[in-house]
């Protein structure tokens, strides 16, 4: 008996995708490539001396079914490593005493206060005397704008209150740049010591106007008080008491003369 033969089924044809479908493919398919190649191009090449066999990168290959496949070469490329150059040796930058003219590396004054003067020629007592922030608003007529604000910044260090250490910390200033800094905004000596002037005119000024002012509410006070004590009446001061015979005495009023008679018992 001859076995059967079984026809298999003959496979369906597939059908064609649709334009939009294939056109999204398309366009996933050039993204991807596009990310690829921008993702290789920021990859910093090797450094070192001489020359070094690295891997060339992998390939990229569509699947046809929207998505890719990245297939590594197995032959390698020689590419020459980016040796970097060293940098110029710089010396290190010293700064001139503007006093002395020596050069030097650093000092107080330059640290804390950008000043170019060297250690040795500092001097704390006159010419690099340090300033609170009132006495330079009150005696060089600085705002703080002026200080805080105004191009460079005036620079300060912090120190305790020498009154009460429960107070806040002081700013001390270099008073040379106070000074320099008073010029810039009055522009001369003569100016600050007019605008010193007009504002003590004005403080007097001040001063007068509060002193009259007590002084008119001190009279207005006292005629207050002397037109109570009228108003309330007349009152007997009387002198010594005299003996009239007897029991009887009597005693005489010194403002209006009026006699009082009592007896004693």
């Amino acid at each position: 008996m001859e076995p059967e033969l079984v026809t298999e089924p003959s496979p369906e044809k597939e059908k064609p995708l649709p334009a939009a479908v294939m056109a999204k493919i398309e366009r996933n398919r050039q993204r991807a490539l596009m990310l690829k190649q921008a993702r290789l191009a920021s990859r910093p090449y090797p450094t070192g001396d001489g020359i070094s066999a690295v891997k060339a990168p992998p390939r990229v290959v569509d699947s046809g079914g929207g998505f890719f496949i990245e297939e590594e070469e197995t032959e390698e490329k020689i590419v020459e490593n980016v040796v970097h150059q060293p940098g110029p040796v710089l010396e290190f930058d010293y700064l001139f005493c503007e006093e002395c003219g020596k050069d030097f590396m650093d000092s107080y004054l330059s640290n804390n206060f950008d000043l170019a003067v060297c250690d040795s020629c500092k001097d704390t007592e006159e010419k690099h005397k340090l300033i609170t922030r009132t006495e330079a608003k009150k005696e060089y007529l600085l705002k703080d704008c002026d200080i805080d604000k105004r191009e460079p910044v005036l620079k300060y260090i912090l120190k305790k209150n020498p009154h009460n250490t429960h107070w806040g910390d002081m700013k001390l200033y270099l008073k040379l740049q106070i000074v320099k800094r008073s010029l810039e905004v009055w522009g001369t000596e003569e100016a600050i010591e007019e605008a010193k002037e007009a504002r003590q005119e004005n403080r007097d000024k001040m001063n007068q106007k509060k002193f009259d002012k007590k002084v008119k509410e001190l009279r207005r006070a006292v005629r207050s008080s002397l037109w109570k004590k009228e108003a309330s009446g007349h009152q007997h001061e009387f002198g010594l008491e005299e003996h009239v015979e007897e029991d009887m005495y009597k005693k005489a009023c010194i403002t209006c003369g009026y006699e009082l008679n009592y007896e004693r018992m």
